[in-house]
């Protein structure tokens, strides 16, 4: 809904944006209310739900209408029932309710009442909680962020610890900014056979103990209240695992190269550096969206390019794997002294080669069904008649035709879709780039398709032998595919062109396995 398209885009995606708070709104009345908790496991009716919550029956009824246009409830007859997302996450008392995150976002709406100013005055404006170390508005605002993140790293763990499987038996985890100890309990669950050491400031370690013997890892879990800024008391070359999940982006360049070089020195050889936040190659929105966030907030804190921390790990000596993306808006980095140990990761391929293929340069790179490819009989039609193109040694008749790309695609099942813009040549060139990295990443069988007419050459040989066969391909519709219909298949809106100077948009695909 908010994504932007520049084909389609207009005043509604304005409109979109500017009531965005809405959305929220809705979201954080209904967790405040803890509709969902009532609601659960068997539902109630409009007359039911009103007496238990003390509302109008008729603000209920249109109130609990937009819950369902959202998504987070359904009903059937006169009884309201959470939908799965909301009985997985909206409802107290479940292992990964997100409530205390949820409200944690409409607390910091007030700071962002204040963005002109930051923006104007390069920075956060608030010091209300200068010299206030001891204060119980601070305490609590503390309790409440450490809850609230603790929400989210129970989710985001569970994505992380499978990289590592068969990797730990035994060994020291040593988690700086552990905030609530989740990222830690996450791979204790998981190898239960190692120890950590919990490391953050004494007003958040308070809470990390509590919320750590609630999971009963006591047994395996030390405590080291210091200042990551200064010298860290650690010997160094001890720890198997050195976890910084969601601190990078608090910091400045100068901290944060502090921070990873202190790291670096604390693997033992062999051991893995787990960086986890936001990056700003991955869902570039949302980390754009939170680098402000960390503007009016933080008084140095931003987000990062991933590449700049895999820089940064280089220099101090560690190998570094390319951002691996999670589900989330989240991504992590994982480096290490030995290839030999970044090799044994259990890392998914796939994801890997899409983050590494949207950085050469495409606007976006995402998986696509091998069904939704439709390939017709009529498309060489489109080329014959009305391509002055057509009979180039790269078009058709000179291409695969449909029905040899059906028996092509038959012995695939697994393609990506590639979206970028003119010129182009440079557009084919990445196009080339990506089959190369795919084939490096181990898919032998990748192959491409590109948009338009092959450009590589400035003229086209009129000899009948191409100059440049190991690097020419046949564009998605040359080889019969039609483009609207795959791109429209895949969930991306695609529309003809009104003139010349509308905005034109190439895809490309890529076939991998």
């Amino acid at each position: 809904m908010f994504r932007y398209d520049p084909q389609g885009s207009g005043p509604q995606y304005l409109e979109n944006l500017a009531t965005g708070y809405w959305f929220s709104e809705v979201l954080f009345a209904a967790i405040e209310l803890d509709i969902f908790s009532l609601l659960e496991p068997n539902g109630k009716t409009l007359a039911e739900a009103a007496v238990r919550l003390g509302s109008d029956t008729k603000a209920l009824e249109r109130y609990l209408y937009a819950l369902c246009s959202l998504g987070l409830l359904d009903r059937y007859e006169n009884t309201y029932f959470n939908t799965r997302i909301s009985s997985d996450y909206l409802v107290k008392g479940k292992e990964y309710y997100q409530g205390d995150s949820i409200l944690w976002r409409k607390y910091l709406t007030a700071y962002w009442q204040d963005l002109r100013k930051c923006i104007e005055t390069g920075g956060k404006i608030d010091f209300s909680g200068n010299d206030q170390s001891d204060s119980e508005d601070l305490k609590s605002r503390i309790g409440k962020y450490i809850t609230a993140m603790d929400n989210v790293a129970r989710v985001k763990v569970k994505e992380i610890t499978p990289m590592f499987k068969g990797l730990f038996v035994s060994g020291h985890i040593l988690d700086i900014g552990t905030g609530s100890g989740a990222i830690s309990a996450g791979f204790l669950k998981e190898f239960p056979d190692m120890k950590a050491t919990l490391v953050d400031i004494p007003q958040v370690l308070s809470y990390t103990r509590e919320l750590v013997t609630i999971r009963g890892f006591n047994e395996n879990i030390s405590y080291c209240a210091t200042n990551i800024l200064e010298e860290w008391p650690f010997k160094k070359g001890q720890h198997d695992l050195v976890i910084l999940s969601n601190i990078v982006h608090a910091y400045s360049e100068n901290e944060i190269t502090h921070i990873l070089k202190s790291a670096a020195e604390c693997l033992m050889p062999g051991g893995f550096l787990l960086v986890h936040d936001f990056f700003l190659e991955h869902f570039s929105e949302r980390a754009a969206l939170f680098d402000i966030n960390m503007l009016i907030n933080t008084y140095n804190g931003k987000v990062f390019a991933g590449k700049w921390i895999i820089q940064q790990l280089r220099e101090y000596g560690l190998y570094a794997a390319n951002i691996i993306p999670l589900k989330t808006d989240t991504a992590v980095i994982i480096g290490s002294g030995s290839k030999d140990s970044l090799e044994g990761l259990s890392l998914d391929k796939k994801a890997a080669l899409l983050r590494e293929i949207k950085d050469l340069g495409f606007k976006e790179a995402c998986s696509i069904s091998m069904k939704s490819i439709h390939v017709p009989d009529w498309t060489p039609v489109k080329c014959r008649f009305g391509c002055s193109s057509f009979g180039k040694l790269s078009c058709p008749p000179n291409t695969p035709s449909p029905e040899e790309t059906r028996n092509v695609l038959k012995d695939y099942s697994l393609a990506l879709l590639l979206e970028g813009e003119p010129p182009t040549n440079t557009f084919q060139r990445l196009v080339l780039e990506a089959e190369k990295q795919a084939f490096k990443t181990g898919f032998y069988k990748a192959f491409a398709y590109w948009a338009g007419p092959c450009t590589l050459c400035d003229v086209c040989s009129t000899h009948g032998q191409c100059r440049r066969p190991k690097d020419s391909r046949p564009s998605m519709e040359g080889a019969g595919i039609d483009v609207f219909a795959t791109v429209k298949g895949a969930g991306i809106a695609l529309r003809t062109l009104d003139s010349k100077n509308d905005f034109c948009r190439y895809f490309a695909l890529l076939l991998l396995e």
